[in-house]
């Protein structure tokens, strides 16, 4: 299979949907729904907004199939663009803007390019291999020392001083790389 080329199960799911499967859509929302409802929560910061973006998503794919194309990227991205697309439309009327980004927003491209930020270090943390993100999350979210993490993960201490380095470099990136689910902003018939 080539690098670039999407999942089995993707391009299966556009081809259920495109049929109009409705157990399609039940699947593909309950693989994505939380990324969907707290992307959008994270750029909203209102439950009910995103519970709005969350239904406006999954519309989305239900009526338009065949705007996700395989070769662009796995499904999770497609439905991750998507969400943000909405979200910053939700952020833009909220705020009376509807057009040039540059306009000023009180604030409001700082807001979606924070949330951009915590979105792609969600997304890295969630996609990372497990031995890092467990590393991470005892030196971070319980708050032990890379000694601690180590005895708490049965490895020795430069084995947890390397996970924590490697872990640490990965979300470094939220900052400064793209996420696969965020770009091209041209890629796909819009929201």
């Amino acid at each position: 299979m080539a690098k670039n080329a999407p999942p089995r199960w993707d391009r299966k799911m556009q081809q259920r949907l495109a049929r109009g499967e409705a157990a399609a859509l039940g699947e593909l929302y309950d693989r994505f729904a939380s990324l969907v409802h707290s992307q959008a929560h994270r750029m909203l910061d209102d439950e009910t907004a995103a519970d709005l973006v969350t239904r406006e998503v999954f519309g989305y794919v239900w009526e338009n199939p065949d705007a996700y194309d395989p070769k662009e990227g796995s499904m999770r991205s497609w439905v991750a663009r998507l969400t943000h697309r909405q979200s910053v439309r939700r952020l833009r009327e909220e705020h009376g803007l509807r057009g040039d980004p540059g306009e000023d927003g009180s604030g409001l491209e700082e807001r979606v390019h924070r949330a951009t930020v915590a979105a792609r270090a969600d997304y890295i943390v969630a996609s990372m291999p497990a031995p890092l993100r467990a590393a991470l999350e005892l030196a971070y979210i319980q708050r032990r020392d890379y000694r601690q993490t180590a005895a708490d993960l049965g490895v020795n201490e430069d084995e947890a001083r390397r996970r924590l380095r490697l872990g640490l470099q990965l979300l470094s990136t939220a900052h400064t790389r793209p996420l696969e689910g965020m770009s091209p902003p041209g890629y796909g018939r819009p929201l």
